[in-house]
């Protein structure tokens, strides 16, 4: 089987993974950086061009698609799925799970539990605004953040309101959160790969910081998911439609909380923290899907 790993930069660790498992596993593989990827279309006929060549000769492709770019990365995903190339995650997943206003209404619809949410456009309520997510303090997010940039926790009244008036007059989108404290800084992340868990660990954010963002400081650990969290991740992945994710979830008094589900979730935490080979669990999922080569899939989301 040929694979393409759609990737900026084929040095990073979770792209050199996949690569090296898929190699291992017999099966040839590429990395195509999909900014560098281009498409031509006629009637009948969708083609895709890396560098000067034709590269629609792959089975299946594994996006790791940066934010940033998520409107090109997702158009390039979509026109090898039209050709009839299967991905580990579908386009309009990836799109779904990226727009974080999008995704907590679906989760919020599926009966997942999530931290109180609230958005809006005006700073004409904000006093309500706070009040709708149980007052402060409370967590600010822009909806274009990663890696817990744009996140700003606001501990009194006076600050959300600052903070909150400020984004508005940026022009920025963003969504007002309920601060869970009982978490103390530490969320847990489950890795799903065809409707399994294959690995999951507990983020700890550094001290004085209440982001647990291995990028921002934070440490890593095996953990053992009970029950309820392990159906919470399955669930929350299936409401987005995602095959490869990390669904980031807080513990609470009144359960797990789903955070985000992340549709690019990195390998090098997840791998360490659990000593499992992850990287090889979703070039197994390539290849069963292979194998049901007639089984087309179609996103059933609705939303």
């Amino acid at each position: 089987m040929k694979i393409a790993i759609l990737s900026r930069n084929k040095n990073l660790y979770s792209t050199a993974r996949l690569v090296q498992a898929a190699q291992e596993r017999g099966h040839e593989c590429v990395v195509l950086d999909h900014l560098k990827c281009y498409v031509g279309m006629s009637k009948g006929k969708t083609t895709i061009h890396y560098n000067g060549q034709d590269v629609s000769d792959v089975d299946a492709i594994v996006p790791r698609i940066g934010a940033s770019v998520t409107f090109y990365g997702t158009a390039i995903v979509r026109h090898f799925e039209m050709m009839g190339v299967f991905s580990a995650n579908e386009s309009q997943a990836i799109n779904r799970s990226r727009d974080k206003l999008r995704s907590m209404q679906i989760l919020a619809r599926a009966g997942i539990g999530m931290p109180i949410t609230g958005f809006a456009r005006t700073a004409n309520d904000v006093g309500d605004l706070i009040r709708m997510v149980g007052g402060t303090p409370l967590v600010i997010k822009l909806l274009e953040g990663t890696q817990g940039i744009g996140v700003v926790l606001a501990e009194t009244k006076k600050a959300a309101e600052s903070v909150i008036e400020a984004f508005y007059g940026l022009e920025v989108n963003i969504l007002v959160q309920e601060f869970i404290k009982e978490a103390k800084g530490s969320d847990i992340r489950a890795f799903v790969v065809d409707g399994k868990i294959v690995g999951a660990m507990k983020r700890t954010a550094k001290e004085g910081e209440f982001r647990s963002n291995l990028h921002r400081g934070g440490s890593a650990q095996l953990i053992k998911l009970s029950r309820e969290e392990r159906q919470t991740a399955l669930n929350a992945a299936k409401s987005l439609g995602l095959t490869v994710c990390g669904v980031d979830m807080l513990q609470s008094a009144r359960g797990p909380l789903v955070m985000e589900v992340n549709s690019s979730p990195g390998l090098e935490g997840i791998e360490k923290a659990t000593g499992k080979d992850i990287a090889s669990k979703i070039i197994e999922h390539l290849e069963k899907r292979q194998q049901a080569r007639g089984n087309k899939t179609k996103d059933k989301i609705g939303v």
